[in-house]
């Protein structure tokens, strides 16, 4: 039970069910949190979300036992403390039961476990020794906890899904700009990988993670303009905002300054969005 307990990484998937949380508030939003159903939802759908990360979590290390050896030898499958059989047993139950809970969610969220857990597979597979398409996989997966978390708790809400899709573009877009950034930064180690910055260069390949968390930036008035959003959640995102345009200027000559300002402005933009659904 230790073992699957660190295959898991427990706080990976509490972070997870936090995401599905905070997107699932902001959907909400004010004058609907008095209704009991959407909050049913929305603790299974943190459930379930923190269920497919432990999958994912377990895929990771399956996939990755070779290079662990080195990087990390205290992983359960590289200590002995758990067999492969074992994990994959682990992985396809706990994916599973992410896709029972959605099924008392809504079709919706269904099909968003179901598609996931296939991308996740090809990830760990194949895309992410190709770079860019391994690159925009765990972007979107990062972007559809919102996505999720909107459709678990107001499927048919325009305003609702406008702010969890807004909130999952902006997350997709941060991710994206980090997981350039990050290659850059492992340029050299990633001999087995044919990344971005191997392909075009640290320079060009950091003009692209640039321009990802611009747009992020861009896309953050957004709840203003299709008036989702009050205009005082402007005031509340602008630090955020800030914050990867910094990264965006640093994040060829840094990449490791720029990974660490683009987590941070995540984190300030969904509180942004989470005191904008209240205000």
């Amino acid at each position: 039970m230790a073992g699957l307990f660190r295959l898991a990484r427990p706080v990976n998937c509490l972070m997870s069910a936090l995401g599905v949380a905070i997107g699932g508030f902001v959907a909400l939003g004010t004058g609907t949190t008095a209704s009991i159903e959407p909050l049913k939802s929305l603790v299974l759908a943190g459930a379930a979300a923190a269920l497919f990360t432990a999958g994912g979590n377990a895929l990771n290390d399956i996939y990755d036992r070779e290079t662990d050896r080195i990087n990390h030898p205290d992983r359960p499958l590289v200590s002995g403390a758990l067999t492969v059989r074992a994990a994959y047993a682990f992985t396809a139950v706990v994916f599973v039961a992410a896709a029972i809970l959605a099924v008392f969610i809504n079709v919706y969220a269904v099909a968003i476990v179901v598609v996931n857990a296939g991308l996740m597979l090809s990830y760990e597979a194949a895309l992410k020794a190709r770079g860019a398409p391994g690159n925009l996989v765990i972007s979107y997966l990062v972007g559809s906890l919102f996505l999720f978390a909107g459709v678990a708790v107001l499927p048919f809400a325009p305003d609702a899904l406008v702010r969890t899709g807004i909130l999952a573009a902006l997350a997709f877009l941060a991710t994206l700009g980090r997981e350039i950034t990050k290659d850059i930064e492992d340029i050299r180690g990633d001999a087995d990988r044919r990344t971005l910055p191997q392909r075009l260069g640290a320079r060009r390949a950091g003009a692209l993670a640039a321009s990802a968390l611009v747009l992020a930036g861009v896309l953050s008035f957004l709840p203003i303009y299709f008036r989702v959003l009050p205009l005082a959640y402007g005031a509340f995102v602008i630090p955020a905002d800030g914050m990867f345009i910094y990264a965006a200027l640093h994040s060829a000559a840094s990449p490791s300054r720029s990974q660490r300002i683009t987590k941070y402005g995540m984190i300030v933009a969904l509180a942004a969005f989470l005191a904008g659904a209240f205000l």
